[in-house]
């Protein structure tokens, strides 16, 4: 069997012993007799399944416990609704809008109240961070919204660039959650679609401190509330199982590799190598973004000519490397490089970038 080298932006690559261990246990689980896939979310052996994944998901986060981890669907785009929903309480909010993620988020708050724009960076073509005097904050404002990696335009939100600003922050980790450590202390919500760098496509992740629960006016639905969410440990309904079970394989892969400390070292390495072969192609390819925030995890790119972007595509593909079509939205290349992409990979990503410039350029 052949796999590829997968720079997909998401559904993104698994780690192999994870889909090798997921598959062994396939038919029977432990014993079980049976799949996840087809046992009682409220059984004993599932039970055993998500309290291990938090577990592995806190020691892994440092999440402390004054957090509740929430296990959720409807991806990240029901978040943009969801925490409105929850946190506005009649109040006003400030957005950051620094992608078109952000910018989706913030678009879908305006439907739910009072929201403000304290930034938006549109103007440089969202190739960089906004400057302090450019962000306008609210000091009274029930939260403030932040992307802290935009997975269509690459860029990344440094941690030491994340400041209190005294009001609760919200923040869309997506793309680049587990890929390093973080100070979730800093946060009062956390929130993560699985697809990139936890698991398959299906579960979303919610990290939220027990002030912001609740807070959601009776009106909302039900499966909509943290609170009673959280009452019920993630399982008011049927929560994706399977997923959650994949979830938790990839958090003990995580912890094998060194926890987010040894993965970080990883994946700045993997970074390196990448933006030095763009940025060393004497303009064959360039990166738009600031370097001061290029994203460890997505790597947008463009060839000068882009009358080769076919090409490379095609020749890429038969190369095995594959996922490397930016998004409609921008167009150009872009490598998806997070935690299950090898260095292996990317240094088979790079070697095929370097051929293709030579014969081409």
């Amino acid at each position: 069997m052949t796999r590829i080298w997968n720079f997909s932006a998401g559904p993104a690559a698994l780690p192999e012993e994870v889909l090798r261990q997921a598959q062994e246990e396939l038919l029977d689980w432990h014993g079980a007799g049976c799949s996840v896939m087809e046992m009682s979310h409220r059984g004993k052996e599932f039970t055993s399944i998500i309290e291990q994944a938090e577990a592995d998901l806190r020691e892994l986060m440092g999440i402390p416990e004054q957090y509740k981890v929430l296990f959720l669907q409807g991806g990240a785009t029901q978040q943009f609704a969801q925490i409105p929903m929850n946190l506005l309480a009649g109040r006003s909010a400030d957005y950051i809008v620094t992608g078109s993620w952000s910018k989706k988020a913030f678009k879908e708050a305006q439907r739910f109240g009072n929201v403000r724009c304290a930034a938006d960076t549109s103007a440089s073509n969202f190739t960089r961070l906004p400057t302090a005097d450019e962000i306008k904050l609210d000091p009274f404002a029930a939260y403030l919204h932040v992307c802290t990696n935009e997975t269509i335009h690459g860029v990344e939100i440094p941690g030491e660039r994340i400041a209190d600003t005294g009001v609760p922050l919200v923040a869309d980790m997506s793309s680049h959650i587990l890929s390093r450590p973080v100070n979730v202390e800093k946060f009062g919500l956390i929130y993560a679609g699985a697809q990139k760098n936890i698991g398959p496509s299906g579960v979303t992740l919610v990290v939220i401190h027990r002030d912001l629960l609740g807070m959601a006016p009776l009106t909302i639905p039900t499966v909509m509330d943290y609170a009673v969410m959280a009452d019920n440990g993630s399982m008011l309904n049927t929560p994706p199982t399977f997923g959650i079970y994949i979830a938790g394989l990839v958090f003990q892969w995580l912890k094998r590799q060194g926890g987010l400390e040894g993965i970080a070292a990883v994946n700045a390495e993997k970074a390196r190598i990448l933006y030095d072969a763009i940025d060393g192609s004497g303009g064959f390819y360039t990166n738009p973004v600031d370097p001061d925030c290029r994203s460890r995890m997505n790597v947008p790119f463009v060839l000068a000519d882009a009358g080769l972007d076919a090409d490379f595509l095609a020749e890429a593909k038969a190369a095995g490397v594959l996922g490397l079509k930016g998004h409609k939205s921008v167009g150009g290349m872009r490598a998806s490089i997070y935690n299950a992409v090898s260095l292996e990979a990317v240094q088979a990503l790079v070697g095929f970038m370097n051929d293709f410039a030579k014969r081409r350029g």
